[in-house]
């Protein structure tokens, strides 16, 4: 998949494949949290997050090779392929996960919906991207209706020192993800394939995710039950896989602003299969956050 001229990403109107794009980001990503709740118990978080990355690097570079895309590449490439190792194949989950132990669910799903902001400015700064004022907009209405869908629960939720730091911890992941969406979005400017380079990156994600779990302590092992190994299947190859090659090939083509309300848009989809899956009963809030984030989508996605 070839990416758009980079100075029309951000206002050029979307096409049946982004919409596609966009459609299978949101639906992997919606999911994951099923299948991340199943993964934890038995298993260290960055042991689970081992597995998952390195059998999506395998996965990823059987299907690289497959689609004729080279897999050789120079040293400065290959620091360029770390740097989404570090940052959106390893840390930012890291982060997210302890920060998560120590927030309410619907206060993380707000931190994340600030990637679409983040994005923006970050791209303004590193990629030269303006800051499309329909896309600011857009994500302003879909982060409010994030925050009106989760209310209840946040403020419920005390503020001590333990989730001042679980809360520093995810803003930290989310950033660590936008960044490495720069590093993408500049990876496909240089022509390098987003197929490679996330092989590689998960590649390099999963070693330093291994070194992590060793220096921490953690024991390398596997849950040997259908869920466990379920599970990891799904996440390594729905969510990591499909889900982010997909999604930043997304980015390269519509822009990092309107690829990233894909992070509004997936804990609404969480929330529909938790109706069906886990009997969640929809309040108020929850009705006026929907409308806003579709609202928001509508603004973001909408035909120039």
């Amino acid at each position: 998949m070839s990416s758009k001229p980079p100075s029309s990403t951000t206002t050029a109107p979307m096409v049946g494949l982004d919409y596609t794009l966009y459609a299978i980001t949101v639906f992997a990503w919606s999911t994951s949290w099923i299948a991340l709740k199943m993964q934890l118990g038995v298993v260290a978080p960055e042991v689970s997050l081992t597995w998952r990355f390195a059998l999506a690097s395998a996965i990823m570079f059987v299907w690289a090779a497959l689609r004729g895309n080279r897999l050789a590449f120079p040293l400065a490439d290959h620091l360029r392929f770390a740097g989404l190792g570090v940052f959106i194949f390893s840390l930012n989950f890291v982060q997210f996960y302890h920060g998560g132990a120590k927030l309410a669910s619907g206060l993380l799903a707000v931190i994340f919906s600030l990637a679409s902001v983040f994005n923006m400015i970050l791209g303004a700064i590193f990629l030269r991207q303006p800051i499309d004022r329909r896309v600011l907009a857009g994500a302003a209405f879909g982060f409010g209706g994030v925050a009106l869908m989760f209310w209840p629960e946040i403020a419920g939720t005390e503020i001590d020192h333990d989730a001042a730091i679980g809360f520093l911890l995810c803003v930290g992941g989310t950033l660590f993800f936008c960044v490495g969406n720069m590093i993408s979005a500049s990876n496909q400017r240089r022509g390098l394939p987003v197929a490679s380079a996330n092989a590689w990156g998960m590649a390099y994600g999963a070693l330093l995710l291994a070194i992590i779990a060793g220096v921490s302590g953690k024991t390398f092992m596997i849950d040997p039950t259908l869920r466990y190994v379920g599970s990891l299947l799904w996440l390594s190859i729905l969510s990591s896989v499909v889900a982010f090659f997909a999604y930043l090939t997304l980015l390269g083509r519509i822009g990092s602003g309107r690829a990233g309300y894909s992070t509004v848009l997936f804990p609404v989809f969480a929330l529909l299969i938790s109706t069906v899956a886990e009997g969640y009963h929809w309040t108020a809030f929850a009705i006026a956050g929907l409308v806003l984030v579709m609202v928001g989508n509508v603004i973001v996605l909408g035909r120039r």
